[in-house]
């Protein structure tokens, strides 16, 4: 079953971020845009060339007031030491969250037979609806520019209803407005 245009389910969990430990829950998802961006294991591959990405484009995602949080299987403790040890993982500044009960991951139907989350993306508007999904193989890596040019245009369609954006959109660029007269045109 689809998660997509579904609130996201409760929970609670510990992350890291910035040198201390903090609680996250499902409300603090919701009155702003945020991305969860699951992930299969610390110490790994993959995993740090993705979240390093994000650590560097994390500014650009903050002016358009969304939080970004990366969630994986292992323990809050195992992200502080990967974050301590990593030079990647040193430049995060968004919270990772640890999730070893696997209730997140169940929430968002990304947990795998293994016990393992798959490498999967979610925007989620300030109402904690989930607006998109993207999920990954094992070996393929996400891109932070593409991830903000989605989040780009579902901020600007959730702003113009009505309007919806072409393969390719990129911000200031022309939008589409369905209607009958489209129909066959495209």
């Amino acid at each position: 079953m689809s998660v997509i245009n579904t609130e996201i389910k409760p929970f609670r969990a510990t992350a890291y971020q910035n040198g201390e430990f903090i609680e996250v829950t499902d409300a603090d998802l919701k009155g702003k845009w945020s991305v969860v961006v699951f992930y299969p294991a610390d110490f790994t591959f993959v995993c740090p060339t993705e979240l390093e990405d994000l650590a560097v484009n994390y500014d650009e995602f903050q002016k358009l007031g969304v939080e970004i949080y990366s969630v994986s299987t292992d323990t809050h403790f195992s992200h502080k030491a990967w974050h301590d040890t990593s030079d990647a993982i040193g430049k995060i500044k968004y919270p990772m969250i640890g999730d070893p009960t696997h209730e997140i991951s169940n929430n968002f139907e990304i947990l795998r037979p293994a016990g393992l989350a798959d490498r999967g993306t979610f925007i989620i508007d300030p109402q904690g609806v989930i607006q998109a999904i993207e999920i990954t193989a094992e070996g393929i890596g996400r891109d932070a520019l593409e991830l903000l040019r989605k989040v780009k245009a579902a901020q600007y369609v959730a702003a113009h209803p009505g309007e919806v954006c072409p393969a390719k959109w990129k911000e200031g660029e022309k939008t589409l407005k369905p209607s009958l007269d489209l129909v066959g045109k495209i």
